[in-house]
């Protein structure tokens, strides 16, 4: 269950005069049960190839495949489909609905699969347990802290059970003691057997002790 790209390029805009090369011939291989770290400046492609790896696109040219499968040239629909089955996606700003309930933002992914809400309570309860916000389960999560929001967050992308964690620029927005909280939380999930990938430049983040490489992005490519 691994992930392969192989001379992946992304092009927004092809063919017109604001064409941008976001990607250029990206190469790389992460291994199951990894944490890896995608580094780099803004707008230096790590988003951009963080979104291809985690099935939100896919690459202009090139070759991506995760857990076994050719996402290269999948329709937008499967690609969908199947990005819910393999990927939890963090994003930089949590995207939680502020007017929901915790447990309601928690188990929005589940909605589509026609999950009754029974079912996704108790889907939800061990996250809840697990990351310490059972006692928020109720609140509007536009009423809670950015750390129990970033909790929030990383219940939802957990709540289909996915092999792969993805992150994007998780700790931007904490402080450094809700920073290396977070670090732990993915450590422990890396350890039950998740594969991590996170694309920050934040050194709490780069040089954790459990993250097993950092890959630099300069300008679409991997520098070596």
């Amino acid at each position: 269950m691994n992930i392969e790209l192989e001379n992946v390029c992304k092009i927004y805009n092809q063919g017109k005069a604001n064409e941008v090369k976001a990607l250029d011939a990206v190469s790389l291989s992460v291994e199951p049960q990894t944490m890896v770290c995608l580094r780099g400046a803004s707008g230096s492609g790590k988003s951009t190839l963080l979104s291809i790896i985690g099935c939100v696109f896919p690459p202009t040219s090139g070759k991506a495949s995760v857990a076994g499968k050719q996402i290269s040239r999948l329709p937008a629909r499967f690609l969908g489909l199947y990005r819910r089955q393999v990927i939890g996606f963090i994003f930089q700003k949590f995207n939680v609905l502020p007017e929901l309930s915790v447990l309601d933002n928690i188990t929005l992914p589940l909605l589509p699969l026609g999950i009754s809400p029974a079912a996704r309570r108790l889907r939800a309860e061990p996250l809840l347990d697990k990351l310490s916000i059972s006692h928020r389960r109720n609140f509007p999560a536009g009423e809670i802290s950015g750390g129990e929001l970033q909790r929030v967050a990383i219940a939802r992308a957990l709540i289909n059970d996915p092999p792969f964690l993805l992150a994007d620029e998780p700790t931007a927005h904490l402080d450094s003691k809700l920073s290396l909280e977070f670090m732990e939380i993915v450590s422990d999930l890396k350890a039950s057997g998740k594969t991590i990938v996170i694309a920050s430049h934040d050194p709490l983040v780069t040089d954790h002790r459990n993250v097993d490489s950092v890959i630099d992005i300069h300008d679409g490519c991997i520098a070596h």
